[in-house]
């Protein structure tokens, strides 16, 4: 799935979609004041927007690289691993040698973390695009307090009197954190970047 931006004008989202179409949007808001763009981390961006939109959209059409050596086709990247000489014993004596058994080592513990991670990227993201936007909405400290704590009822009470698209885009970013569904904040998100 690609990521997604939002384009907020104070507080409402007036644009949503990818790098490229909310450089465009913002483009078109550049005269106004109070524009803040968000990655899909919650963190504010800042875009290039000089030049025509060809040269935005050259900028932020990622180059094709030169297939250099090794496996490029699996995105094999070789970096320096520092370890102690009886690790590097044990993953010599491991069926495929040492890269396999690495692989494999930081596949298992990347599947074992996944759900905590997803959980701790979420409430990050929502906490800045919060801070960034909201810091000064009322209940700001008691809705982070309940994001980090993983009470969702007293989240969505803190943020309900917020405004109605910064507490959307509240719920699409601790999604992941409290399963909330996100199919009808998306619905609205789909009419409010196409007004």
């Amino acid at each position: 799935m690609e990521e997604r931006y939002v384009v907020f004008h104070g507080h409402d989202r007036v644009a949503v979609g990818t790098h490229l179409e909310v450089a465009l949007a913002t483009r078109a808001l550049a005269s106004q004041a109070g524009v803040l763009v968000f990655g899909p981390d919650g963190r504010v961006i800042d875009l290039d927007l000089s030049g025509s939109p060809e040269d935005i959209a050259a900028r932020l059409t990622p180059a094709q690289s030169a297939r250099g050596r090794g496996r490029p086709k699996l995105g094999v990247v070789a970096r320096e691993v520092t370890l102690l000489p009886r690790h590097w014993d044990w993953l010599a004596s491991q069926p495929g040698g040492a890269s396999v058994a690495l692989r494999k080592l930081v596949e298992a513990a990347s599947r074992a973390a996944e759900g905590p991670d997803r959980i701790r990227s979420a409430r990050e993201a929502a906490y800045r695009f919060a801070s960034a936007i909201g810091g000064d909405l009322p209940g700001f400290e008691e809705a982070m307090r309940a994001l980090f704590a993983g009470h969702d009822a007293a989240f969505e009470a803190r943020i309900e009197a917020w405004p109605t698209d910064i507490a959307a885009q509240m719920r699409t970013y601790a999604a992941e954190a409290f399963g909330f569904d996100q199919g009808a904040d998306l619905a609205s998100t789909s009419a409010s970047s196409a007004e």
